[in-house]
């Protein structure tokens, strides 16, 4: 696997989990019961982004793992895979 392929995969890993752990421990401000003029009742208190952005990262780095693992050592038999599928 050349750099930037695996540099692509791992930016497309890091989103997904970003995506993942971004509603994780969320609590919207009609839970806190203060609700700021002009914003929704559904708007988080604390958005704790660094956090989330920290476990993006670990969770990215299991996952382009698992990816390059499969690539690389070849964990997934693609010869018997029939042509007319891709």
């Amino acid at each position: 696997m050349s750099l930037p392929i695996a540099l692509g995969i791992y930016f497309i890993c890091w989103w997904l989990a970003f995506f993942i752990v971004l509603p994780i421990g969320v609590h919207t401000q009609a839970d806190a019961g203060a609700i700021e003029p002009g914003t929704a009742d559904s708007a988080p208190v604390t958005h704790h982004i660094l956090r989330k952005a920290l476990g993006a990262t670990a969770l990215s780095i299991v996952i382009f793992g698992a990816v390059y693992a499969i690539a690389t050592y070849h964990l997934i038999p693609w010869e018997r895979i029939p042509t007319s599928l891709y």
